[in-house]
């Protein structure tokens, strides 16, 4: 039998590297910097072009390379960073494998120019497909450009995979956002397609913090400092009233390296716990130095994975340093135990009100604190019968529905168990719907219902682009994140044909002029970034194309505002909307609108034969 296995050629292996490495322009972004970083620069220039996709070049003032270090950066595993075993578990550098210049080599067209300070003359080395293509001297400045030109242009299968320039810039703008978080003392500057995105001079943390994300974050970033002989803890939390709708702002970086890890956040969460309002995220950045040998870094090609040798302990040191800082700034409660706890003597008040013919009389015990415990209420029945005048003037159910062609849409076994539009609806702790049908009961779930209805209404108005916007009368100015920011530009058209329309303030600030008409002009910033989120998640779990994916995400999030109590005639609304949409037993994620208890199971459950 013949042999079978053999070595794969350089090209190919480098090829296969790449595909861990650069997965995309943001990819490249990353490994360069963190090349710049580790070559002890204290200026890194971005340059973009296309989203990356036609010029990544990274520009730094750092050491530089011999000619034979800047031949040798493109071959496999060829690194300066670690020598032996050991090395790999005491690592301080951002880079230590010795692929990244390799795997890009092999998928794009790089130009590299180096020059180390005492040199006379520097280097300059062209790459394509893993070939050097020229080696020769050239003048530049001290220190490295790597200019990535033309990125995949000889794997097209991997171009093809590529997003739109929106959303690869998005993916560029979160590592840059990264890297220059976690060194405030190197000054940071990124352009796209010639235009200026960041200047960041060198500067404290907090400057930084205020430079990446705006100045509105001066007012709302607490700091956080802990010091124990295992790992210390450093950075700044935002306060809990200034928590958004939206995540990607909390940043966790250990020994200077950004990482991903949920069990952390989650100690970050429990220490906010009873301080933030529903479905709101904390702004956090939080450094954790710890020891090299404590950690290990080398679990994911991205490095954003690390393994604690004690995860308890950081979850706990985590958790208490935040709590303290949330306590030192007096934002978590505190009880007062020096304070006179005194009750003054209490004294009755008698209070007489007279409303729609009733006279009503109440005696209350009232206390120093505010808090009174009313006494049983003595009501006149004089009157009751004017309050129900207007109902008796209301039509009736069956006045009010005299068509149920809507609900004919479903097919004829669901038919047989259409709500009997005579029958009274009732509604249960603000959440259910009851309605007696032919077989039993039906419940429908309030929130998804409204969720299908809102849902089928969108894509209409989508589909049509017929829509009715109303301006607010003092438009609002809303602050998004660089990744939110380019994301709502993104989708101007689609929120412009939804009703929102807005304009760009410069920045990542936009200016809300309008809102749709059929939504309650309140807490405009709030519903913009549930929006951006839902948006977010959608995009990260479906593939849903963008006009899909906004009225879903538009549909979920004002469902979720509309738990109120609602009048008979609202609520009969509400049934007979839902048996106009074409789909309307289930929420456009799949979850049941409603559910019919059938009268035999009625009876199993009173054990009636």
């Amino acid at each position: 039998m013949p042999d079978i296995i053999h070595l794969l050629p350089d090209y190919l292996a480098n090829q296969i590297a790449a595909g861990e490495v650069v997965q995309r322009p943001a990819s490249v972004v990353k490994e360069l910097l963190e090349n710049a970083i580790d070559a002890k620069a204290t200026n890194v220039q971005l340059i973009v072009k296309e989203a990356g996709k036609q010029l990544i070049q990274v520009v730094d003032n750092g050491i530089g390379m011999s000619e034979t270090d800047a031949r040798m950066c493109f071959e496999r595993h060829a690194t300066s960073k670690i020598k032996s075993t050991e090395d790999l578990f005491r690592i301080r550098t951002m880079g230590f494998r010795g692929e990244a210049m390799a795997s890009i080599g092999a998928v794009a067209q790089v130009e590299l120019k180096t020059k180390t300070h005492s040199a006379d003359a520097g280097t300059k080395l062209i790459v394509e497909g893993s070939a050097v293509v020229t080696q020769e001297p050239v003048v530049t400045p001290s220190g490295t450009s790597i200019a990535v030109k033309n990125l995949f242009y000889n794997v097209p299968a991997r171009r093809n995979f590529l997003k739109t320039n929106a959303v690869e810039m998005r993916h560029i703008l979160d590592e840059f956002q990264r890297v220059a978080l976690a060194y405030p003392e190197i000054a940071f500057s990124l352009y796209h397609n010639e235009v200026e995105v960041f200047n960041l001079p060198s500067a404290k943390l907090s400057q930084r913090i205020i430079g990446v994300f705006g100045n509105n974050y001066k007012e709302q970033m607490a700091l956080c400092d802990e010091e124990t002989p295992f790992l210390s803890v450093r950075g700044y939390i935002g306060k809990p009233e200034f928590a958004k709708k939206t995540r990607g702002e909390q940043f966790f970086f250990v020994n200077n390296r950004f990482i991903k890890s949920g069990y952390l956040n989650h100690a970050v969460m429990t220490a906010f716990e009873g301080l933030l309002p529903k479905e709101s995220y904390p702004f956090y950045v939080l450094f954790i130095d710890i020891e090299p040998d404590r950690i290990d870094i080398n679990v994911h090609p991205t490095k954003t994975e690390i393994k604690f040798d004690d995860e308890k302990t950081v979850y706990a040191i985590v958790h208490s340093a935040v709590r303290k800082s949330l306590g030192a700034h007096n934002i978590a409660p505190s009880l007062d135990f020096d304070g006179d706890v005194n009750f003054a003597p209490l004294q009755p008040i008698r209070i007489q009100n007279n409303e729609a013919g009733f006279e009503q009389e109440r005696t209350t015990t009232a206390y120093s604190s505010g808090f009174s415990v009313p006494a049983p209420k003595r009501v006149s029945s004089a009157g009751w019968e004017q309050l129900y005048e207007p109902i008796r003037n209301q039509p009736t159910g069956e006045e009010r529905i005299s068509s149920s062609a809507s609900i004919n849409l479903l097919d004829d076994a669901f038919a047989d168990n259409s709500p009997a539009t005579s029958n009274k609806t009732l509604q249960v702790h603000q959440k259910y719907l009851l309605v007696q049908v032919k077989s039993g009961i039906m419940v429908i779930d309030q929130q998804a219902a409204q969720e299908r209805i809102l849902f089928e209404k969108y894509m209409a108005s989508l589909q049509k682009k017929a829509v009715i916007s109303q301006a607010l009368l003092f438009p609002q100015t809303i602050d998004l994140s660089p990744t939110d920011a380019a994301l709502v530009k993104e989708l101007k058209a689609e929120f412009l044909e939804l009703g929102f329309q807005f304009e760009d303030f410069g920045g990542n600030t936009i200016i809300l002029n309008a809102i749709p008409a059929d939504v309650q002009a309140a807490n405009e910033k709030e519903l913009l970034e549930e929006l951006v989120e839902q948006y977010k998640n959608n995009m990260a779990t479906l593939k849903l194309d963008r006009r899909e994916n906004l009225a879903r995400a538009m549909a979920k999030r004002l469902a979720g505002r509309l738990q109120t109590r609602m009048s008979e005639l609202e609520m009969n609304s509400l049934v007979d909307k839902l048996f106009g949409c074409e789909v309307p037993n289930y929420t456009p994620s799949g979850q049941k609108t409603l559910v019919i208890m059938e009268l035999s199971q009625l009876h199993d459950l009173f054990q009636r034969n």
